[in-house]
């Protein structure tokens, strides 16, 4: 069996599951009214790990929608993983209270070195680092700051303070349905050691199969969003070209 996951995304804001183009949150479609029956539907046609990100924490600096992923968390039989503005270790030991099996640190990697080495410390293999990249630099606050920082400068010193995996965002191609940058997931793979999650960008099944083939060399999953809502990959019909069903 494959190793590579697939993570079905699920958006959070204002309690609706939602989609962003690009991160911009004036550009936004609300697909349905409830994450948490959308998370039981990704469940049921065979997702084995689910990814939430609360947009409005990733804005506040701090968990908003943390009732609708602790109810997420509860329900469902697979594991949860959760971003979105997670900057203190008391939010972090919130989530993984009310069940999340991974939390993911975006903002703070760059911005609180202590915070980070700290959660990584203590938590290890249940915090994930979310570098999301703008022309190779990483961007923060729900991608409304890019920093001087290059994404694989990052990913590399992290892993050297206890980071297992990463989850790599290319801006330029999420919800844009253009395509991953598999070039750029497979240096940050390089530059950290470490696995590495794709996101952004993934549009059609043979999208999925082409990250699967690099599954040795550090990519270990892709997060699928919009074309999932879209239709344009049908989760079942994925897994099973995968091999995962």
């Amino acid at each position: 069996m494959s190793s590579f996951i697939v993570y079905p995304a699920i958006d959070i804001r204002d309690g609706k599951c939602v989609r962003l183009q690009q991160g911009d949150y004036a550009q936004e479609t609300i697909y349905n009214d409830s994450p948490v029956e959308v998370a039981k539907s990704w469940e049921e046609q065979g997702g084995k790990f689910i990814h939430l990100v609360d947009l409005d924490g990733a804005k506040a600096g701090h968990p908003v929608n943390d009732v609708i992923i602790g109810a997420i968390a509860k329900n469902a039989n697979v594991p949860v993983q959760v971003g979105g503005g997670l900057r203190s270790l008391a939010d972090v030991e919130k989530l993984l209270g009310l069940g999340v099996s991974r939390v993911i640190i975006g903002t703070a990697a760059i911005n609180d070195h202590a915070f980070t080495e700290a959660v990584l410390a203590k938590y290890g293999d249940k915090v994930a680092i979310g570098i999301d990249a703008r022309n190779g630099y990483v961007a923060t606050h729900g991608w409304l700051n890019t920093s001087e920082v290059r994404a694989e400068d990052l990913a590399k010193e992290l892993a050297g303070k206890g980071a297992e995996t990463f989850i790599y965002t290319d801006i330029s191609r999420d919800g844009m349905m253009q395509g991953p940058n598999i070039e750029g997931i497979l240096s940050m793979a390089a530059a950290s050691g470490r696995t590495v999650i794709a996101s952004g960008g993934v549009t059609v099944l043979d999208d999925l199969l082409r990250l699967n083939v690099h599954s040795g060399s550090g990519i270990g999953g892709a997060i699928v969003g919009k074309a999932l809502y879209t239709g344009n990959i049908n989760l079942t019909e994925a897994l099973s070209a995968l091999g995962q069903r």
